[in-house]
């Protein structure tokens, strides 16, 4: 099969190959996917960098965990129906060595979730880690209708979802963005008020709109945002924290405390299974509805992984995919 690998961590021009290997085949409880698009992560390039010190975890691994197919052979134990039917993809390449930057990748079979006929692949390969992090950052602590959620970074990947999944769950969702000029951005029909963090009047903005404190914070860079998610929280409110720029990030504690909040942290990989099956249930149906949908940046073919690889790293405006198929 075409595929593209790594047998050493580096530079994404140094290390990434593409060639052929053999095709994978499932074994017990397994599905092979025949891959159309594979979605590029932040993690993804981090562990092929070796981001904090990590080192290779297996000898050769194919990267990218998400992605969307086509079911089209299954192992024994498996519904034979399952082949032919699309499906996506999450998880691939957690703790294990084969992803979706390849024609087949072969995971167990609760990986590879149904998808109905007219949900596009672009947003099916953007489900997994931005979708499921999203998820898991708006309903950790239970239903969110009636409530107020703001997100921090709402037009990030994880952050736009997780604004729309908030609103899909009967949330009144704020948002901030960096600039003042990427207000526009911003769709209304989600956010209800949107706030730019260079505005020095950011905090009484929100409080404006929210003025007993928002309940629940999604936040991608606690390191840069304690201080303001102190200023509009809510008395016995939670903060969801996917991101940080700062490895030991200071916090304000005796206003966190005096204001009885949590500080929830969240790292992808490490999901409970059962959060992850139902974070799946939870955005398939809100996609099979119309509720999500996801900027695409930049389409690459597999032939040019590396550059997808360096346009994840330098950062930038919506998802980045590989085509496969």
């Amino acid at each position: 099969m075409f595929a593209s690998w790594y047998d050493r961590q580096g530079a994404a021009t140094e290390v990434l190959r593409v060639g052929e290997l053999p095709d994978p085949e499932p074994g017990p409880g397994e599905v092979r996917v025949e891959v159309r698009l594979s979605g590029v992560n932040p993690g993804d390039t981090k562990k092929r960098r070796g981001w904090l010190g990590s080192s290779m975890p297996f000898p050769r691994v194919v990267p990218h965990s998400d992605a969307a197919g086509v079911v089209d052979a299954v192992g024994e134990g498996v519904d034979a129906g399952r082949v032919g039917r699309r499906v996506w993809v999450y998880g691939a390449q957690s703790y294990r060595a084969f992803g979706t930057a390849a024609r087949y990748v072969v995971v167990p079979e609760h990986l590879a979730v149904p998808l109905p006929d007219h949900v596009p692949d672009e947003l099916a390969a953007s489900l997994g880690i931005p979708g499921i992090t999203a998820h898991r950052t708006v309903f950790a602590d239970g239903p969110v209708d009636g409530r107020t959620v703001l997100v921090q970074g709402v037009l990030g990947g994880v952050g736009s979802l997780a604004a729309q999944l908030a609103r899909w769950g009967g949330a009144t969702v704020l948002g901030t963005v960096t600039k003042t000029s990427d207000l526009d951005l911003v769709d209304p029909a989600v956010v209800t008020h949107a706030v730019a963090l260079d505005n020095p009047g950011a905090a009484e903005e929100i409080r404006a709109s929210a003025p007993d404190g928002v309940q629940r914070i999604v936040e991608v860079s606690l390191s840069d945002n304690a201080d303001l998610d102190v200023a509009v929280i809510a008395n016995d409110g939670i903060i969801a924290a996917y991101g940080t720029r700062a490895d030991r990030t200071e916090l304000p504690f005796w206003p966190l405390l005096f204001a009885n909040v949590t500080v929830r942290l969240f790292g992808s990989d490490d999901f409970p299974a059962a959060a992850k099956r139902a974070a799946a249930r939870d955005l398939t149906s809100a996609a099979a509805v119309g509720a999500l949908r996801v900027q695409v940046g930049e389409l690459f073919p597999l032939t040019e992984i590396a550059a997808a690889h360096d346009r994840v790293d330098a950062g930038g405006r919506g998802r980045v995919l590989v085509t496969v198929a």
